[in-house]
């Protein structure tokens, strides 16, 4: 998804998060609160993590949206993960 939004906004930087946030749809291999994020630059730089994230609907997208920003915040200092 964040290859799809470098090439189609032409950007430079592209943040992309998917997951199931509920209340239905979760799965034994992706529950209800799973979460992936990717954050890519078009130098090829990239920081990807998938979590399972508690709450409802509205608490699991707050959080998404929250963990993104910092995703992204971490790609553009060229951080990595703390281990």
């Amino acid at each position: 998804m964040a290859d799809g939004a470098l090439a189609r906004f032409e950007a430079d930087t592209a943040l992309a998060i998917t997951g199931v946030a509920g209340p239905d749809g979760g799965t034994e291999a992706k529950p209800v609160g799973y979460v992936c994020w990717s954050a890519k630059r078009t130098d090829g730089a990239e920081l990807a993590r998938d979590i399972s994230l508690p709450g409802d609907r509205a608490e699991v997208r707050d959080r998404s949206t929250t963990v993104g920003m910092h995703l992204l915040r971490r790609l553009l200092r060229g951080e990595e993960f703390p281990l």
